[in-house]
């Protein structure tokens, strides 16, 4: 079987970004894939500006003995300063444009106000309360670079540069569909021996938030001409199709044979709980059904609800984001403090369902089957637990929070 590490690794290998860009406004491009750098025509800020309200004034001036100055205008935020006369201070605002000659700002809580003018009762350094032009961001450089997503953050970053539109990446175009003649729809009446299709909202939902442009097929009958003719389909106008179900070697299995046939499939058994089975490869384009026309990407998921849901997060995110060209596709993982024991290891890599006590600490779900979908909504991550690895309460754990891996 492969390692987590060593099946990750191929498919990132064979993911080639989806090319084509778009240009959106930069109010509509979360989440996006920048597809060129921002660059900064300004410094930012872009001129010298107050940290504090107070009185902006000339150092010189106090070195000389003056303790109270006239006051001789009035600055705030977004209006132009005239240069400051020698001998006097400015009332001056958070965010307003430091007047010519000015070198310090005292804050209006050292200073008292009189009908006269204000009297500074501290002894500024020239640049206190300054926040020199260029602080931020200096004109002609990479704010935010090519390949990164964008976040509400980087969205401000952008705008505080001027940027109205963005070029981004264009969406990943993910076509879907379950396999499976027990699945039935919520909102129908469940036959004996059928299940309510879960994965269908997960697996739609975990798309949607990586911005993919999903084309959702359903249910598709268990036989291998439905399975065939859906797998063409897809192909044509799409740069990956994701399954869930079907993929393992029974009669009623019909995935397998069904990309075999339209192209060529790797499967793999990952030493990994849950998830197991994981089935990679490719469908041909085109009506000729020639290499010539190119492929669209298959993987194919387990079916247990968290098996597919654990096998998403873990290799579908950062296959989509690769094919979206992002450079960041790896969740950031924590150290902390196991809170429970198990007394015994898997032999394979463990994804437990655990979550963040008051104290600080790991609980582990205590159902960890793969068909136990609850754990998945009452934990906050997955605990990445090392083949044959039993775990004592106390020890330090790898854990990776589900905000790094649903986003």
């Amino acid at each position: 079987m492969l390692s987590t590490a060593d099946a990750l690794a191929t498919l990132l290998g064979a993911a080639r970004p989806i090319g084509g860009t778009e240009t959106l406004a930069t109010l509509d491009a979360l989440n996006r894939v920048l597809a060129a750098d921002v660059v900064s025509p300004l410094d930012v800020p872009p001129m010298h500006t107050s940290a504090m309200d107070g009185y902006a004034i000339r150092t010189a001036d106090l070195a000389q003995g003056g303790r109270h100055l006239p006051v001789s205008q009035r600055i705030p935020a977004g209006h132009a300063p005239q240069p400051l006369a020698a001998g006097t201070a400015a009332r001056i605002f958070t965010g307003a444009t430091v007047p010519p000659g000015a070198d310090a700002v005292v804050m209006q809580e050292q200073t008292e106000a009189t009908d006269s003018g204000v009297t500074i009762v501290h002894a500024p350094k020239a640049g206190e309360w300054i926040t020199a032009q260029g602080a931020d961001i200096r004109r002609d450089s990479v704010i935010l670079p090519a390949g990164t997503r964008l976040t509400p953050q980087a969205l401000g970053l952008a705008a505080s540069v001027g940027c109205a539109a963005l070029t981004v990446v264009r969406r990943v175009k993910v076509a879907v569909f379950f396999t499976g003649d027990e699945l039935t729809m919520p909102g129908e009446p469940l036959k004996p021996g059928a299940i309510y299709n879960s994965n269908r909202f997960t697996l739609r939902g975990l798309l949607q938030n990586l911005g993919c442009d999903v084309t959702d097929f359903g249910i598709v009958p268990d036989s291998l001409d439905a399975t065939r003719a859906t797998l063409r389909e897809a192909a044509g106008a799409h740069d990956l199709i994701l399954t869930c179900g079907g993929v393992s070697v029974g009669e009623e299995d019909h995935v397998k044979p069904a990309v075999e046939a339209e192209g060529r499939l790797s499967m793999w058994q990952i030493a990994m709980k849950p998830g197991k089975p994981l089935a990679f490869g490719a469908v041909r384009r085109g009506a000729d059904r020639s290499e010539a026309d190119g492929e669209a990407f298959f993987i194919g998921l387990p079916g247990n609800p968290v098996s597919s849901f654990v096998t998403f997060l873990l290799f579908v995110r950062p296959f989509v984001l690769r094919l979206a060209g992002a450079t960041h596709v790896s969740p950031r993982a924590l150290s902390l403090r196991a809170d429970f024991t198990q007394p015994k290891g898997d032999r394979r890599n463990e994804f437990l369902r655990a979550r963040v006590n008051a104290a600080g600490g790991l609980d582990l779900f205590p159902n960890q089957s793969s068909a136990v979908l609850t754990s998945t909504v009452w934990g906050d991550g997955l605990i990445d637990n090392p083949p044959n690895h039993a775990i004592t309460a106390g020890e330090t754990v790898r854990f990776i929070p589900f905000t790094e891996l649903l986003y």
